[in-house]
């Protein structure tokens, strides 16, 4: 199966107190296979390591209008009238989704298929996200420094660069499903081997001057990271 990831959701949830596993269990016994079915792309889910009550998960889809065509067919289909009252029962708030593009090839997330539901998936990293405010679209040459320059660079200083997006700027097509409007984002998704690791990468990225902005156009300071542990079936891991 191709990995579909021409748009990317970024999907943060604040769960009810004590349910976040309940989804967890829920999602990757009937939500996997039934949206990759539909086109879909299902490339990670994780537990947020510094948020005990926040579930994150990212899917990909081939364009914006794939991504209406296969979001009209899951909630308007059988498994999601089957679970969603399960599910919508777990959650306090899922309307932190940023819509976000790989900007070039090289940008995309190399993961590998996805293996069948009680398959041993292997070791899995502390997966990383930054998220960087962004003061206005970047310039048409970024995606050529990022690759060239930025990406290098945070490698060097300790981070496996798995992918990286900026905003999709496209109209939300599905408003079923409100995304976050308004706002110009870079997000980098790193893998290490430990909470110490990443702790490392850190300590030497901001050494080296790898802090706020990246050399971009930015808003100084803000910066969202999160630290992610993946769930059994989560092909990013």
């Amino acid at each position: 199966m191709s990995l579909s990831q021409a748009v990317i959701e970024l999907r943060q949830y604040r769960m009810k107190p004590g349910r976040r596993d309940d989804l967890i269990a829920l999602f990757e016994r009937a939500f996997v296979e039934s949206q990759e079915a539909e086109g879909m792309s299902l490339i990670g889910q994780f537990r947020d390591l510094d948020a005990p009550g926040h579930f994150v998960w990212m899917r990909g889809f081939d364009d914006m209008a794939a991504r209406r065509a296969a979001l009209e067919a899951f909630y308007g289909g059988p498994v999601w009238r089957a679970h969603r009252e399960a599910a919508n029962a777990t959650l306090a708030d899922n309307d932190d989704v940023l819509l976000l593009k790989p900007p070039v090839t090289a940008a995309r997330f190399d993961l590998p298929p996805r293996g069948p539901a009680g398959a041993d998936p292997g070791p899995a990293s502390l997966i990383g996200v930054t998220i960087q405010a962004l003061d206005g679209p970047p310039g048409p040459d970024f995606a050529e420094r990022f690759e060239a320059e930025v990406r290098p660079a945070l490698e060097a200083a300790g981070a496996s660069v798995a992918g990286w997006m900026l905003t999709e700027a496209a109209e939300n097509t599905f408003p079923r499903l409100p995304v976050r409007e308004g706002e110009t984002v870079l997000v980098w998704v790193g893998r290490f081997a430990d909470a110490a690791a990443h702790a490392d990468h850190l300590a030497r990225a901001e050494k080296a001057g790898l802090g706020d902005g990246f050399g971009v156009v930015s808003k100084r300071g803000v910066i969202q990271r999160l630290r992610l542990a993946p769930t059994v079936r989560s092909r990013l891991r």
